[in-house]
């Protein structure tokens, strides 16, 4: 479901708006920009919390070394 909001923006930022994303593209550019900060707002919490994790650092790590070689044999 979609809600409607009215908020006020400088004029120089809405007619950039209007010239670089589009005139009929300015909303979803807002919430695509807005949606990782009240979706998920511990998000960067979770991370560090993650980071701080050295077994599965370590399992990570080594799963990202295994796949480098995949790529290596792909056709350029």
């Amino acid at each position: 479901m979609q809600k409607k909001l009215t908020i006020t923006i400088d004029e120089q930022v809405y007619e950039g708006l209007q010239t670089v994303i589009g005139p009929r593209r300015i909303s979803r550019f807002i919430e695509t920009l807005v949606q990782p900060y009240v979706r998920f707002p511990n998000l960067d919490a979770a991370y560090q919390q993650m980071a701080q994790d050295e077994a599965r650092e370590q399992e990570a790590l080594e799963w990202a070394e295994a796949t480098v070689g995949d790529v290596s044999d792909e056709a350029r």
